[in-house]
């Protein structure tokens, strides 16, 4: 999750939120690609979670970090939290149960990804492995219990982990035990924002196909290919999901605005401290009638802050975040970006890519959506498998990204980016179904492996 912004201007009007979105227009040649991944620590030693306190907690791989990048530290109270890059843009920040993230600096190609990844993981290794921490790249812890898992000392994490329980099954997994990788892209207008936000929305369970990683929980199957993209399906269903009103007449900036001021807030945080107002709308909020700040007007910074904890498979900020995808091993993340960046950042294969997804109803994506965890590339729509689906977009994101004609230092495209996925389609399988057949056999059935095998 991205550091909690801070602008304490008053808002007056609906139309400063739909300005504020409105801000993140920009000409094609401005257009950028930012990359987070989030990775699970892990004691090298037994393999067990990593607590925030102590001598080889988190805390202390987060200082040594902050000695190695100079990077400024991201204080709550006491605790270093994150780091970031004031010249870069980058940032490392923590998830709920420890998961290391790496917010990627809005860059130019996905070679630049690729190097900035590169460049991370040696340092993060650097400090990690004489603390005894190594990271794992599956989008779900695939041994530990709930209860196993160290809490990290961020005042927004307590507020939502009381509040999960009341509105989903699986809130509380989401928070401690997934990890995955998104990547942020740009929209030239207000249409390129509506034609990109469909057609990425429509396509999101190919991703969730081609990067399903979680098909363990506590040491066993757990029945599905991708239990992370199960886990939102449950999680709170007033703030995430397929957006079915996105396809409808008159979508705009104007329509998320209204979408985002009836999701129900978390907190709103003023100087330091986070002040618990789970379930009270935003609009409430504008209105002055939020019941723990009576009279109270939101800020800037509390709109911003809000579109963070909004979870659709697809978010709309000041760019769209793609979130269908399972968290990976570190050979595979810059895949993401390429597989996106191919399709969206590319007039013809984004006209292709629309004509593709166009004539689905809602019914049917929300179908596809629902099917992809467990069924990966069997799911169905229109009697096409998914598989045929993914086979077009590789298609259309290998043409793309070679008339994007963005080279490396050795004159080669970013559509090298995409071979890890190549081989998967070649395959026919998710990677968690090679995954299954380890465990089903080298692996004599147990997890452990997957601490070597998958590691970063």
């Amino acid at each position: 999750m991205a550091r909690d912004q801070i602008d304490m201007t008053p808002l007056n009007s609906r139309d400063e939120l739909v300005a504020w979105l409105e801000a993140g227009i920009k000409p094609a040649s401005e257009f950028r690609i930012g990359t987070e991944h989030e990775k699970t620590p892990f004691t090298l030693e037994g393999h067990c979670p990593v607590p925030y306190e102590g001598a080889r907690g988190i805390g202390a791989l987060l200082e040594g970090m902050q000695l190695l990048l100079g990077w400024d530290p991201i204080m709550e109270g006491p605790n270093i939290i994150g780091l970031h890059d004031v010249t870069g843009g980058g940032a490392i920040s923590l998830e709920p149960g420890g998961q290391f993230e790496l917010s990627g600096a809005p860059v130019e190609t996905v070679h630049q990804t690729h190097a900035e990844l590169m460049a991370h993981l040696a340092q993060v290794r650097e400090v990690a492995t004489p603390l005894g921490i190594g990271f794992l790249g599956l989008g779900l812890t695939p041994s530990w219990s709930r209860e196993q898992i160290p809490v990290m000392p961020k005042g927004r994490y307590k507020i939502m982990t009381g509040y999960m329980p009341k509105v989903g099954r699986y809130g509380l997994d989401m928070m401690y035990r997934t990890c995955t990788v998104q990547t942020n892209l740009d929209f030239c207008s207000e249409a390129d924002m509506v034609k990109k936000l469909r057609v990425s929305l429509a396509l999101q369970p190919v991703a969730t196909a081609l990067f399903a990683n979680s098909p363990f929980t506590e040491g066993k199957p757990n029945g599905f290919l991708s239990f992370r993209s199960e886990v939102w399906r449950d999680t709170d269903n007033n703030r995430s999901g397929m957006l079915p009103w996105a396809f409808e007449d008159g979508m705009g900036f104007e329509r998320w605005v209204d979408y985002a001021l009836d999701v129900p807030m978390y907190f709103v945080k003023r100087g330091d401290q986070y002040i618990d107002v789970s379930g009270s709308s935003f609009r409430a909020f504008f209105d002055g009638k939020n019941d723990k700040m009576p009279g109270e007007r939101p800020t800037l910074s509390d709109w911003a802050n809000h579109l963070s904890t909004i979870f659709p498979e697809v978010r709309l900020k000041r760019y769209l975040e793609m979130r269908g995808a399972d968290g990976v091993p570190w050979g595979r993340l810059p895949a993401l970006p390429a597989f996106w960046v191919g399709l969206l950042y590319d007039d013809a294969s984004l006209d292709a890519a629309w004509e593709l997804v166009k004539g689905w109803e809602a019914w049917e994506r929300q179908a596809l959506r629902d099917d992809v965890p467990r069924l990966g590339f069997k799911a169905r729509i229109r009697n096409r498998f998914l598989y045929e689906i993914a086979k077009d977009c590789m298609v259309l994101a290998h043409a793309g990204l070679r008339r994007r004609a963005r080279l490396d230092a050795f004159g080669i495209d970013e559509s090298r980016h995409l071979a890890a996925l190549d081989r998967i389609i070649e395959s026919g399988r998710t990677p968690a179904e090679e995954m299954l057949d380890k465990y089903n056999g080298a692996w004599h059935g147990s997890v452990d492996p997957a601490y070597d095998e998958y590691a970063f």
